[in-house]
């Protein structure tokens, strides 16, 4: 498991509003350009699925996630999968209350590869050491996040 956390100026609701809205994913993963919900769904909640459209350098891929807990405003994750439903992830945002006014967020991601996913992953995504370009991108996430959630509104 890889694990980043921040802490953010901002009340745990609008943080967790960000968030849960993952069409704007886009705005802040330096990988996940853009995501948009499937089956007629608006907003996050359990059963809801949705399409990443990731890049990273020039190639381009997508995968299918299931939301699997949607707890507001503290608890956000889901299971990645690819083509043919092999697993590939599970993600979670857990968003905890710190004062009034400020919450600490913590990224984390499951890889749930299993060899053969492993080896189309490295070559779809040219990416070999998936914990660490993980890390990386969650910590950049995390702080777009936090420029986001604590910008005048």
């Amino acid at each position: 498991m890889t694990t980043v956390s921040t802490d953010i100026a901002a009340p745990v609701e609008r943080v967790w509003a960000l968030v849960s809205d993952l069409t704007r994913m886009g705005e802040w993963s330096p990988e996940t350009q853009r995501v948009e919900w499937l089956d007629g769904a608006t907003e996050a909640a359990v059963g809801v699925r949705f399409k990443g459209h990731n890049q990273a350098g020039v190639r381009r891929w997508s995968t299918t996630g299931t939301i699997t807990v949607a707890d507001p405003p503290s608890t956000l994750a889901w299971d990645v999968t690819s083509v043919g439903g092999l697993a590939v992830a599970q993600w979670r945002y857990e968003i905890e209350r710190i004062t009034d006014t400020s919450c600490r967020v913590t990224e984390s991601t499951t890889d749930r590869r299993g060899l053969l996913m492993k080896v189309l992953g490295n070559l779809a995504t040219g990416v070999k050491d998936r914990g660490d370009h993980n890390a990386e991108g969650m910590r950049v996430t995390l702080e777009r996040l936090k420029l986001a959630a604590e910008s005048p509104t």
